[in-house]
C-alpha cells in the first residue's frame, strides 16, 4: 500500500475493523509516518442466469425471495426462515464452479428448500415456475409429494 502523503511503499497497519461489507484499516507510513485509513471490500463475482430462450440476466436475490414469499403467503413460514432459505439457495449455487447457472437450476433447488419447508407454499412455487399446462399435471405432481411422504 502507498502512502498518500509521500508516495512511498511501506506501510504497517495500526488497526483492521470489520464495518458492514468492508474491512477499515488504519496504516501508518513508515517513512513519513503520517497516519491514513483504507478500505476494503470483497469483490463478489457475480452469478449470471440463463434464462430458457438463452437470455442472461444477473442473479437477483430479491426476485427469488419475492417468489418464495408469494408461494408462503397465508403459510405458517416466518420472514427469517425465508431469508435463510434464499441464503441457502444463493450459497449454494456461488459454491459451484461457473458463474453461470440455469434458471431452471435455481427454481429446482427453491423446490427442493421449500419442500423441507413447506408443504403447501412447495406446491404454489412449483405451479407457478414449472407452468403446469392443465389440472393432471398438478394432479400428478400431488401425487408424487403424497407417495414420498408415505
Amino acid at each position: 500500500m502507498r502512502c498518500p502523503y509521500c508516495n512511498h511503499e511501506e506501510t504497517k497497519v495500526l488497526d483492521s475493523r470489520e464495518a458492514e461489507d468492508k474491512t477499515r484499516r488504519r496504516r501508518e507510513c513508515e517513512k513519513c509516518e503520517k497516519r491514513f485509513t483504507t478500505y476494503e471490500r470483497v469483490e463478489i463475482v457475480e452469478l449470471i442466469v440463463v434464462k430458457k430462450d438463452g437470455s442472461r440476466e444477473q442473479f437477483d436475490r430479491n426476485k427469488l425471495k419475492r417468489g418464495i414469499l408469494q408461494a408462503c403467503w397465508k403459510r405458517p413460514v416466518t420472514a427469517e426462515q425465508i431469508d435463510n432459505l434464499v441464503d441457502e439457495v444463493e450459497r449454494e449455487l456461488r459454491m459451484r464452479e461457473t458463474t453461470e447457472v440455469q434458471s431452471k437450476e435455481v427454481g429446482e433447488l427453491a423446490m427442493k428448500k421449500l419442500k423441507t419447508l413447506d408443504k403447501v407454499a412447495y406446491i404454489r412455487f412449483a405451479s407457478v415456475y414449472r407452468d403446469f399446462e392443465d389440472i393432471e399435471e398438478f394432479e400428478e405432481e400431488l401425487k408424487a409429494l403424497l407417495r414420498k411422504k408415505r
